[in-house]
């Protein structure tokens, strides 16, 4: 059996040494670092080659990768690195790795043409600049040989563990069984739909109830084709850390059933991936061994860390934390390391879907045949526009201005009159422009170089406000670069107090908003043998494929329910109206039908609002005329502390009505079974609000969909008002209520948008 590896994954396992070392000069992005390359070749005569796909072997090693570039009249091998700052200051263990894939890639290369000799060459891009540097040295392919066959030799016994590994791992997933011996109702469909998406390498949607068990519904078949489809990894991805959390415990009870009697042991490495301000152990330490011990000498420690690593199959946060603690070595590098080598990944979206996501990179670079589960997929265009929008706030910029160093106070007032233009020449306070600033673009261009040479030059002790803009910077021109009619660029702008406004002076906030997220999803969804989201709330079909840009003929499913219209009696009250110009009539007759219901049916409730105000203004004259019934509210800017709070709340001999704002915290990603949650009601259509933002993604749906209303508000509205609904039952024991408070809901399409097995009665 072979063991593929890549290039780069080769020498970065054997030719890394010494200290971490992220000194403080970005990288460039991804599509940064592609323009440089295609740059660099474009300077090239019309014979010089690009991407050359090289592979070789050494016993039961197969080496592959794609080399930058090939000069055959110089007969010049080309590995082409982008960088920005100064080039004097690269880590010199980065150099050496550079060197590593340059004579990997070179003695490939002699095989391939049968070479005398070959001329490698570092050639090293300043974007900002677009000078290049170029250092080359002549090999001969016995040196090569002997550099190559030393590299491999040194991985070939962590090959022949990872083989051995998979052979195991394999094995027990052939054998592994559902841990509750039987599938609920509609959970088998679901497997059965997973199972054949990824056998037949399609994306696939499905529409589940909540309740369901959708998490072990489709990580178990997904786990199961790991053999037949011969997959390397499995990622996991989830909106908020609820989700994440299921899907461990459902991997924990996998893990945990495969060690029962008569059971396979279960080989299966499992890693939860942290965002790097959780997983930081020194918050005001930089990256690199002068600041941060656990940066210092991080690569060579970093062989027993993994090895210790890999003794813990589920590597959660917590246990990731105790392993690199114990060998001294920063967590979060760690767990990019562990990502390599593990098999199932949990964590956010955008560690795969993101502009700069690692999982993809990593994806592309490994030539890894992953499938994709994700969570609560409803979600995804809304993230998917937050991942490649970039936002520039003037408040903050003018107050850097103030304290910036004298170094930069030139490229700052450079940028700072370029705004100032652009909020001039803006009458209303709100404008929307289908073009990017090009001029503002430049100038920010030149204002991020100039800080990148002070922070090159000033590595310790970076001012915070400095750092946070430079890395907004940066972001809004990578932004820039993807801009298309899958955006709007717009400003907003704040006057200010009486006396600025004499002035004529105002701030803005910039965005580069991106309000179609499809063809950078597409992206994504092509490099994995199969994506399946699912969520209980991804109709209709064809908006999220859409504007997920989710492949042609990808199917949507609906699973069937294991619920009963008996279990949930679904009550429209059409005498109420929530429209904003009808809330305040609305207050006592919604206070008034929570109090009848609680007299009728005691138990713990949950009632939805559009606001905190409209929230605020219920809550004021419900405690007035029911102060014997308990209430309990949902604040603004809960931390997770006070989030569990409130759901601690809800116990199974409580009694009580809690207030929260629907497509909140508690309006989905929940769990209240049995008796901590008898009924809710929805004051709301959860239409989003009805602003020049919005008016303006409105306008922009409607000239590439035809349909700009239901999918601006009307299509995310009623998600959010099934996803709170979906919060009171759970199981096939549960039964309860739903109030659904507005004369809209009996409209007919309305209903088509609400679950099928409801059975709804109107009052």
């Amino acid at each position: 059996m072979k063991y593929r590896v890549a290039v780069r994954a080769l020498c970065e396992f054997t030719a890394k040494a010494g200290d971490l070392d992220l000194c403080f000069t970005p990288s460039p992005s991804a599509q940064e670092g592609i323009a440089g390359h295609g740059l660099v070749a474009s300077r090239r005569h019309a014979d010089y080659q690009t991407e050359i796909t090289l592979e070789g072997a050494y016993q039961h090693l197969v080496v592959r990768g794609r080399a930058d570039g090939y000069d055959p009249v110089l007969n010049q091998l080309e590995e082409v690195k982008t960088y920005r700052g100064d080039l004097n200051l690269m880590p010199e263990n980065h150099r050496q790795l550079h060197w590593a894939q340059a004579k990997i890639y070179g003695w490939l290369l002699c095989c391939k043409l049968e070479l005398p000799e070959v001329r490698l060459a570092l050639v090293y891009f300043n974007i900002v600049t677009q000078q290049e540097t170029v250092i080359s040295e002549v090999f001969s392919p016995n040196l090569l040989e002997q550099f190559f066959e030393h590299k491999c030799s040194f991985f070939l016994g962590w090959a022949e563990q990872e083989l051995a590994h998979q052979s195991a791992r394999n094995q027990a997933l052939r054998e592994l069984r559902f841990p509750f011996g039987e599938f609920r109702v509609g959970q088998r469909q679901l497997a059965e739909a997973a199972y054949k998406a990824v056998s037949t390498g399609r994306c696939l949607m499905l529409q589940a109830p909540t309740g369901i068990g959708k998490t072990m519904g489709t990580l178990f078949p997904l786990l199961k084709a790991f053999p037949s489809q011969q997959l390397d990894k499995l990622f996991f991805l989830a909106a908020k850390t609820p989700g994440r959390r299921l899907a461990l415990d459902a991997l924990k009870q996998l893990l945990s059933n495969a060690h029962a009697e008569h059971e396979p042991s279960l080989p299966l490495r499992v890693l939860e991936l942290t965002a790097r301000d959780k997983a930081c152990e020194h918050p005001d330490r930089a990256c690199h061994g002068d600041s941060c011990p656990l940066a210092q000498g991080f690569y060579d420690r970093l062989p027993a860390a993994r090895e210790a690593a890999l003794e813990c199959r589920m590597l959660d946060h917590h246990a990731l934390r105790t392993v690199a603690l114990e060998h001294n070595v920063c967590p979060y590098y760690l767990s990019q390391e562990m990502t390599r080598w593990s098999d199932v990944i949990v964590g956010d979206y955008n560690y795969y879907f993101d502009v700069s996501a690692m999982l993809y990179a990593m994806t592309r670079i490994n030539q890894w045949r992953v499938s994709v589960l994700v969570d609560e997929a409803h979600n995804m265009i809304e993230r998917g526009r937050k991942m490649y929008t970039a936002e520039l706030d003037q408040v903050g910029f003018n107050y850097l201005r103030r304290i910036a160093p004298s170094a930069l106070k030139k490229p700052l007032d450079r940028l700072s009159r370029q705004w100032n233009m652009l909020n001039k020449e803006q009458a209303s306070s709100y404008g929307a422009y289908d073009e990017a600033p090009a001029k503002f673009l430049l100038v920010l261009q030149h204002t991020a170089s100039a800080i990148t040479d002070y922070l090159t030059e000033h590595p310790i002790g970076i001012d915070s406000i400095l750092q946070r803009f430079y890395f907004d910077a940066l972001r809004f021109g990578q932004i820039a670069e993807l801009f298309d009619a899958n955006f709007l660029f717009d400003i907003t702008k704040s006057e200010g107090n009486e006396d600025k406004k004499r002035k004529g002076q105002s701030t803005s906030m910039l965005c580069l908003r991106n309000v179609v997220p499809a063809p950078f999803m597409k992206l994504k969804f092509e490099a994995s043998r199969a994506t399946v989201l699912f969520s209980a709330t991804l109709s209709p079909g064809h908006f999220y494929k859409n504007l997920l840009g989710l492949p042609d003929g990808t199917p949507w499913i609906e699973v069937d329910t294991p619920f009963s219209h008996e279990q949930l009696e679904v009550h429209v009250n059409r005498q109420i109206s929530t429209r904003f110009q009808h809330r305040r009539a609305s207050l006592e007759p919604i206070a008034a039908l929570v109090a009848r219901q609680y007299e009728k049916s005691p138990g713990n409730y949950l009632t939805f609002f559009s606001s905190f105000d409209y929230l605020q203004q219920v809550v004021e004259v419900f405690s007035a005329r029911y102060p014997d019934i308990s209430i309990w509210i949902q604040e603004r800017h809960m931390d997770e502390h006070a989030r569990q709070a409130f759901l601690d709340q809800f116990t199974s001999d409580g009694r009580g009505v809690a207030f929260a704002v629907l497509g909140g915290a508690f309006g989905e990603g929940v769990d209240l079974p049995g008796k901590r949650l008898v009924g809710a009601f929805i004051a709301t259509l959860g239409l989003p609000q009805m602003n020049a933002v919005n008016e303006q993604i409105k306008k922009r749906m409607q000239s590439l969909f035809g349909d700009g209303y239901r999918y601006t508000y009307l299509y995310p509205g009623m998600q959010k008002v099934v996803q709170a609904a979906g919060r009171v039952i759970r199981t096939q024991q549960d039964k309860g209520a739903v109030f659904l408070i507005d004369d809209r809901f009996t409209h007919a399409e309305i209903q088509y948008l609400l679950p099928k097995w409801w059975n709804i009665r109107r009052e």
